[in-house]
């Protein structure tokens, strides 16, 4: 970002004070004549335009044979007449003070400040309405410091997080669809969350089970222990040990409590590898349809009848 002040207001150049103090008399007095002539001028079938010049040109020579020359300090830039009163030097050229006016709103511009703009002089409200940059969050000009960011210009106090409105300090702000986010707002609302703990992935993750993780969180859903061979197991969407994936399957052996991943064989709904379905008390393999269960154990028939009959 960047900053960048607005043009600073021009003055007008004050009067010369070499103009004759009977001549600036008189043309008070002719000022005075034109109000009133102006007044009633609806009524006059002459000009007042006209009474005036013939007023000033009678003025001019009876100055002259006083012995005052009335030599015009210089042509008005707007109405093109000379200036033989009071005169206002402003953006390079002269003018009567009542014709320095804004170029949009037409008010008076001799007693206070101006703005310039392709020669032409415009009051401040109206300068900076039409020509200062605006303001990308308010849409207002931008009167003193402009702040430049994103391709777009700010009031200083008015580029924040567009999340919480918090002003952005040394950390910054990160950017998503032409809007800024302080660091905390953008990570919870944009980056990719991980499937363990839903916590903003920013650095090292894995990516396993249709989502990504952070490293430390790709653990065994029961026992949360990591996975050291990289393999694992799946139910319902979560990772598992091989240990815990069949506890909760119902495939772990229920004589040595190791999971049933190949022949499997199922008794009294429970499940066997082939090597460990035995009578508990010879230790024979057992075949379905000829044991015998006694307070949750297995007996081959012989065994039972010795034991229990």
């Amino acid at each position: 970002s960047a900053t960048s002040s607005t043009p600073k207001p021009l003055l007008p150049s004050p009067p010369p004070t070499e103009a004759a103090w009977q001549l600036d008399e008189l043309l008070a007095d002719l000022g005075h004549t034109q109000s009133k002539l102006a007044a009633a001028g609806q009524g006059a079938r002459v000009p007042t335009e006209s009474l005036l010049d013939n007023m000033l040109d009678s003025l001019t020579r009876d100055l002259q044979e006083l012995g005052i020359t009335a030599a015009p300090a210089g042509v008005c830039a707007a109405c093109r007449k000379p200036i033989a009163g009071k005169v206002l030097t402003a953006l390079g050229k002269t003018w009567h003070p009542e014709h320095f006016t804004c170029a949009h709103c037409g008010r008076e511009l001799d007693k206070g400040p101006f703005f310039e703009q392709g020669g032409r002089a415009f009051c401040e409200e109206d300068y900076h309405q039409a020509f200062s940059p605006r303001c990308a969050y308010c849409a207002g000009p931008i009167r003193e410091k402009v702040l430049t960011a994103l391709e777009q210009t700010w009031h200083p106090e008015h580029f924040f997080c567009a999340h919480c409105g918090k002003v952005f300090g040394d950390e910054g702000f990160l950017e998503r669809n032409g809007k800024p986010y302080c660091r905390q707002d953008f990570l919870a609302m944009f980056a990719p969350k991980c499937q363990g703990c839903e916590r903003p992935v920013l650095d090292n993750y894995l990516s396993a089970l249709e989502g990504i993780w952070h490293t430390e969180c790709f653990v065994c859903t029961e026992c949360l222990t990591g996975f050291t061979g990289g393999s694992f197991f799946e139910l319902e969407g979560r990772p598992y040990c091989e240990l815990h994936f069949h506890q909760r399957q119902g495939t772990i052996c229920h004589g040595c409590g190791r999971p049933v991943s190949g022949r499997c064989i199922t008794a009294a709904g429970r499940r066997y590898h082939p090597e460990h379905f035995v009578c508990t008390y010879c230790l024979g393999r057992l075949h379905k349809g000829t044991f015998r269960e006694h307070n949750n154990k297995m007996y081959c028939q012989p065994c039972h009848d010795k034991l229990f009959v």
